[in-house]
């Protein structure tokens, strides 16, 4: 057991869209990932994901309506609805989802992440 700083971790990286992992526990990853301009149209169809707002403004965009996130404020997009992140500015993001999960879910395009670094 040890205790985990945030912002300690994301000073670790400063690449965009490739998120680290910072902790397991039941088969649920915790993640951290820093964000910058609009990400892929995509959903995951056996899991559910959060989306915490640490640092910045995120959007989210669904094909019906748009949700914006201040800091301190977090999203679940439930399993199978297509979602989009969008970060005009820097965003930084704690993720909360099901070990395993594809960053890009449905779609497979550069920015596709098969493996990620645990930090």
């Amino acid at each position: 057991m040890e205790k985990i700083n945030l912002y300690e971790k994301l000073s670790l990286f400063h690449d965009t869209w490739n998120p680290r992992i910072i902790g397991e526990l039941n088969g649920q990853q915790v993640k951290l990932a820093k964000l910058q301009g609009p990400f892929v149209w995509h959903k995951h169809e056996n899991e559910d994901e959060l989306f915490l707002v640490l640092e910045g403004i995120l959007t989210m965009e669904f094909r019906d309506k748009s949700l914006t996130l201040q800091p301190n404020e977090f999203i679940i997009v439930p399993r199978g609805v297509e979602h989009r992140p969008v970060a005009e500015q820097p965003v930084s993001v704690l993720l909360f989802e099901p070990a395993g999960t594809l960053n890009t879910g449905d779609k497979k395009n550069d920015l596709t992440r098969n493996t990620l670094e645990s930090i």
